[in-house]
């Protein structure tokens, strides 16, 4: 499972030209399901990303994280972070997983966000979505669980 990480000052996801989810200052998250992910992988991303210390502290290090200083957090499904480009000029998806497990999987890790209790929003998972943001710093960071363990 990897994870696109990106501080926002807010964003926002439109599908049919409707906000399905935005959020104002926070965490914008990329999400995308491989093949063989399970629970432990989206446990793991899920931990990772709420606990970055990827927010200033008073003295301007990145010392704090989204569960410290109760930002929000919109997680938008994208099945494109699992394109390979290493042949050929066309990704090839086959890494990616069935859209039933990674629906499942996405909901998972919707629920254990805001089991968090922090203040959580969405896209529309399979939807063609337009995904508006104003990156503060910018700050991006990938995740993938499967280096993480």
């Amino acid at each position: 499972m990897r994870a696109v990480v990106q501080r926002v000052k807010r964003a926002s996801v439109r599908v049919d030209d409707e906000i399905v989810g935005s959020i104002k200052d926070g965490l914008l998250v990329f999400l995308g399901v491989a093949g063989g992910d399970t629970r432990a992988d989206a446990d793991y991303l899920v931990e990772k990303i709420v606990n970055l210390r990827i927010f200033e502290d008073a003295e301007g290090k990145m010392n704090l994280s989204a569960l410290d200083l109760d930002k929000e957090v919109l997680l938008v499904s994208q099945f494109t972070l699992l394109g390979d480009c290493r042949k050929g000029r066309r990704p090839n998806f086959t890494a990616a997983a069935s859209p039933e497990a990674a629906n499942e999987l996405y909901l998972y890790c919707l629920e254990a966000l805001e089991k968090t209790g922090l203040q959580i929003a969405s896209g529309e998972f399979q939807a063609m979505m337009e995904v508006e943001l104003i990156n503060d710093g910018p700050v991006t960071i990938l995740l993938d669980s499967k280096k993480g363990f």
